[in-house]
């Protein structure tokens, strides 16, 4: 068993990595249960489990309410309990299990979410006051352009001088703006292409903007990507000022952060069957790459599902060897059960 110290450091390594992780604690506790307050774990996105919160019937609640936690950077507290459907205090996710040891588990799930990379390309006014604002906002500023300083860019993480592609060392970051204003256009929109960004966004005119994805296109570019760039960029809020530019600018980019997920993790996908059997969630209340339990009703990963069985021709997934045996012994009846609740 890893113990506290050891979780925390590979935390805090993690968070240095700038790789997304919840941080999982055990805070109450009804015996019978294997793990007690105070015990650790750190989850990532793939849904490993670093540290010890919990069995077989813990762990596929919190990796599922993990994933959703990294999605939107809220932090949850959730019951794991034979009990599910009594009365809970507000605030609590309530899950049910059907494990022997019918103990009760009260786990706090804090996502940890690096701050979202925004590339700046160009020096123009507006693109100086968008570094200002988007740090202000939760975003990790790079700027580039030739002759950049941190005078320029006093709050940026990092300042590349020029805009050549083999400049641009930073990482692929999820939101690029070109902010050259006419300085340059051209060369800015090709190194913001050769980020391979996701999102490229580009403060000119439509006019401008379909001007210069007709040079792109001539140059050989991917006309996919190339069409993608968003121009004119930003939300129209009748913006004039250089500021209130740069804040229509921002608005854009914390729209596709917030509601178009651009930037975010992919939903897991779920597992094709071969061409004779398939595979389904069971539910249509459960998530892609999901399966409901028809033993005890828990959200099973399909894809780290130890226990599965084939009964007539589909996959069942299951939580825990004990769900897995009672179902192979009737599984019309749990079937039938199942059916009836929906």
């Amino acid at each position: 068993m890893i113990d506290s110290d050891t979780v925390l450091e590979q935390a805090s390594r993690l968070r240095e990595e700038g790789t997304p992780f919840a941080l999982v604690t055990v805070v109450r506790c009804e015996s019978p249960t294997s793990a007690k307050p105070g015990a650790k774990a750190v989850v990532d996105a793939e849904g490993n489990i670093n540290g010890w919160i919990g069995g077989g019937c813990a762990q596929p609640a919190v990796i599922d309410t993990v994933k959703k936690a990294l999605r939107d950077g809220q932090a949850r507290l959730i019951r794991v309990s034979p009990s599910k459907g009594a009365t809970v205090e507000e605030g609590i996710i309530d899950f049910g299990m059907t494990c022997h040891s019918g103990g009760t588990l009260d786990i706090f799930i804090d996502p940890v979410i690096a701050r979202p990379a925004l590339l700046i390309i160009g020096a123009s006014p507006t693109g100086q006051a968008l570094a200002s604002l988007g740090h202000r906002v939760g975003f990790d500023i790079t700027a580039a352009c030739p002759g950049a300083s941190a005078e320029m860019f006093p709050d940026a993480v990092q300042i590349l001088d020029g805009l050549d592609t083999g400049s641009l060392e930073c990482s692929t970051p999820a939101f690029v703006v070109v902010a050259t204003q006419g300085m340059r256009d051209e060369a800015g929109l090709e190194a913001a292409l050769a980020t391979g960004s996701p999102w490229i966004a580009f403060i000119a005119s439509t006019r401008k903007a379909d001007r210069l994805r007709t040079y792109l296109k001539e140059r050989g570019h991917d006309h996919a990507r190339v069409d993608a760039i968003i121009a004119p960029a930003g939300v129209d809020i009748g913006a004039v000022s250089v500021e209130e530019i740069a804040l229509s600018v921002l608005a854009g980019v914390v729209r596709a952060r917030r509601l178009e997920g651009t930037g975010q993790f992919s939903q897991p996908v779920s597992r094709s069957g071969d061409s004779e059997r398939q595979t389904v969630p069971h539910s249509t209340g459960a998530a892609a790459g999901t399966a409901i339990d028809p033993v005890c009703g828990m959200n099973v990963e399909m894809v780290h599902a130890e226990n599965r069985s084939e009964y007539r021709g589909q996959d069942y997934y299951f939580c825990c060897a004990g769900c897995k045996h009672n179902f192979d012994k009737s599984p019309d009846h749990y079937l039938s059960t199942q059916a009836g609740s929906r």
